[in-house]
């Protein structure tokens, strides 16, 4: 049986390290006034002395440690190791383990033993205990699996077959400890081709294409054939499109077909532009059934922004347009200018769809340019108390300017004051004094689920004066507090930000703007990609940006200093707009996707800058050049007090637009537009 075991005590010698390393960083006197000093000390001293063998929960010296919040994840590490150390058979450990989970049952802290201790219960075959231990619902494949094995083990296979046959069918690869509950279902005579061919199905329907062979090689030739031919779609679209086309009466299966054309046309959708009729023609296809065929040319083509996208989304069937089909639709022809059609496609949209105040800014703009100016005017005043981007657009477009429209929570101090003391928030606290900042996070989880609905709010201020602002924000969106500027737009790195900008030559508030997007305040922040810090700065873009500016060049771990990673993020942020032309939209969306992903979204005529800004076709790089140039609002508006004006946003985008004025080096700075601070390139503070 293959038990993953080694993956499992890995997680436990990177616990033990993330705590040396935050022993380490603790600078000395750096808790004098925390009473909790000492004994945090104490506790990630004896973290850090966690060795790989059998001990009890308890150790000499824990006296200090047993009334400290944090001491049951020291004794969960203890044991953890225990269970690593043990060998076949029972272990001295598992007494331990089961009382422990027993007091903290339902306890974040719970969790990682408990899945420590399935996992070496299943390696150690103690498959009745492993019954007796394993709650009843489990979403790890691997845990499932171990508990499905243990029935079998133990002679428990009443009713077990529907059990092995849910978890088979599955589009995705799954552990070594599967193979025992597939192995037995095979025994019995269910795993059938039927089965087989169902999970077959559900690999290719994902793009797995490589597994689904797999699969499939255990099936008799002629129900593989068809199996294999829709993998090879997948892999060799083009070449088996052609082979298609060239012998119009082989027979191919209509999901395989669509699936392998939607590959071609990602891959190629010039060739496949210009294949289509003949496609269409080849494989006899009649309107109705060429309509998906249409459908995914029309989505690529309007995400490349294509003259033809509209004449594809034309010969796409009403009952093959979802929602996202119909936006994109109505985007085609936006990036066409052509009103009267986006006006239809509107018209056609679900009403839940059509009264999102994006497509009722682009109802009333459909309106303003086909010359219905009292329709454009109510649909633009129907969605200025909306509070975000299309808000401010259609301020800008009625010749208004625009305050947001504040719902504060208002924080009760005494209800405050109780909820710091429960046991959850307290061990949440004191996890991000110690840096375990993912166990801090699943404790915060679980002490606002046990609060009452109505006090679930205050916890926004509580994280906030934690200064745990990213949590703080992703909890007041979780409770639809959205609109509580002040509490949620706090500008916690002012000194930083202030120079960072005036340096750089841009508004604070832009440069807040991105910081709150790209890492909602937190300064060790790391994405999958590898950005670093409040303004995800790439190592080697800092490096580069450093280079130029002439500043020291950063390490990586400069990057999680405030002060250097916002230099250094204005400053290449400043690089974009000389780029771009002062043009703030085209800078950020190069800040998200990169400067030569803007370039390539760049039109060849001139086009309004709210046009090129809803056919951005990354869905995350739109929603963030949105946000941010929202956030300015917001930023400049809690400075001020004073309404915002939008009206330098009315402006367009095009390969050409390289306007500026010249810096002191003689090279054009361009200028930069945010709301209240029109053609500005200095820092209004």
């Amino acid at each position: 049986m293959s038990v993953r075991s080694p993956a499992k005590a890995r997680c436990v010698v990177a616990f033990l390290w993330s705590a040396v390393c935050v022993l380490a960083a603790v600078p000395r006197g750096a808790h004098a006034q925390d009473a909790l000093a000492a004994t945090r000390k104490q506790f990630l001293e004896a973290v850090a002395a966690v060795q790989p063998a059998s001990q009890s929960p308890i150790q000499p010296g824990d006296e200090a440690l047993r009334s400290y919040p944090l001491y049951p994840y020291l004794q969960s590490v203890r044991l953890q190791q225990a269970l690593t150390a043990s060998g076949t058979g029972d272990s001295p450990a598992d007494a331990d383990v089961r009382d422990f989970l027993t007091r903290h049952a339902g306890e974040p802290v719970a969790n990682p033993l408990r899945r420590h201790w399935l996992t070496s219960l299943g390696r150690r075959e103690l498959w009745a205990a492993y019954l007796a231990a394993a709650p009843e619902s489990l979403s790890d494949p691997s845990l499932n699996c171990l508990a499905l094995t243990a029935r079998i083990e133990t002679g428990r296979t009443q009713d077990l077959v529907p059990l092995v046959i849910r978890q088979w069918l599955t589009p995705d690869q799954l552990p070594a400890d599967c193979e025992r509950p597939f192995a037995w279902l095979r025994s019995e005579g269910a795993l059938t081709d039927d089965l087989v061919e169902q999970r077959v199905r559900m690999s290719l329907a994902k793009g797995n294409a490589r597994f689904a062979r797999m699969i499939a090689a255990s099936l008799p030739a002629p129900a593989a054939a068809p199996l294999l031919h829709w993998a090879a779609l997948l892999e060799q679209p083009r070449r088996e499109i052609d082979a298609l086309m060239a012998s119009p009466d082989t027979k191919v299966e209509p999901a395989a077909l669509l699936a392998g054309w939607t590959k071609l046309v990602g891959a190629d959708f010039d060739y496949a532009r210009t294949r289509f009729p003949a496609f269409v023609k080849a494989r006899k296809l009649d309107r109705e059934a060429a309509s998906p065929f249409a459908l995914a040319l029309a989505l690529r083509l309007s995400w490349n922004r294509h003259p033809d996208a509209p004449d594809f989304f034309a010969r796409v069937r009403d009952a093959d347009f979802d929602d996202v089909a119909r936006e994109w639709h109505a985007r085609a022809a936006l990036w066409a200018e052509d009103w009267q059609k986006l006006a239809a496609v509107i018209a056609s949209m679900p009403p839940a769809l059509a009264q999102t105040p994006r497509w009722k800014y682009w109802a009333a703009r459909s309106a303003a340019a086909t010359g219905n100016r009292e329709a454009a005017r109510g649909l633009f005043v129907s969605i200025l108390s909306a509070d975000n981007y299309y808000s401010a657009m259609a301020a800008a477009h009625l010749g208004q300017t625009l305050t947001p429209n504040p719902a504060p929570v208002s924080a009760d101090e005494t209800e405050l004051s109780r909820i710091a003391l429960l046991p959850a928030f307290a061990r949440a606290r004191e996890l991000l004094q110690v840096g375990m900042r993912n166990e801090a996070l699943a404790e915060w989880q679980h002490g606002v689920r046990a609060l009452p609905t109505a006090v679930q709010p205050q916890v926004v201020h509580l994280g906030m004066r934690w200064q745990w602002y990213d949590v703080s924000i992703a909890t007041a969106t979780q409770q639809r507090i959205f609109d509580d500027y002040a509490l949620l737009y706090p500008r916690p790195y002012d000194d930083d930000v202030k120079r960072a900008a005036t340096a750089a030559g841009l508004p604070t508030e832009l440069v807040y703007g991105v910081l709150r997007q790209e890492s909602l305040y937190r300064p060790d922040a790391v994405s999958s990609a590898g950005a670093v810090g409040l303004l995800q700065m790439l190592p080697e873009t800092a490096r580069r940006t450093a280079r130029r500016a002439q500043h020291p060049l950063p390490r990586p771990a400069d990057l999680l200093k405030p002060a250097i990673n916002v230099r250094l993020g204005a400053a290449h942020l400043r690089e974009l707009l000389d780029q771009f032309g002062g043009q703030v939209p085209l800078a950020l969306a190069g800040y998200n996707a990169g400067p030569g992903a803007a370039l390539r979204w760049l039109p060849d005529q001139a086009i309004d800058t709210d046009v090129w800004i809803e056919n951005i076709p990354f869905n995350e790089t739109r929603n963030y050049v949105q946000r941010i140039l929202w956030h300015t609002v917001v930023f400049s508006w809690l400075g001020s007090g004073q309404p915002q004006a939008t009206q330098a946003w009315l402006t367009e985008v095009s390969r050409s637009s390289r306007t500026g004025r010249t810096t002191a080096s003689g090279q054009a700075r361009p200028t930069v537009t945010a709301p209240g601070l029109a053609a500005s390139t200095a820092n209004p503070q």
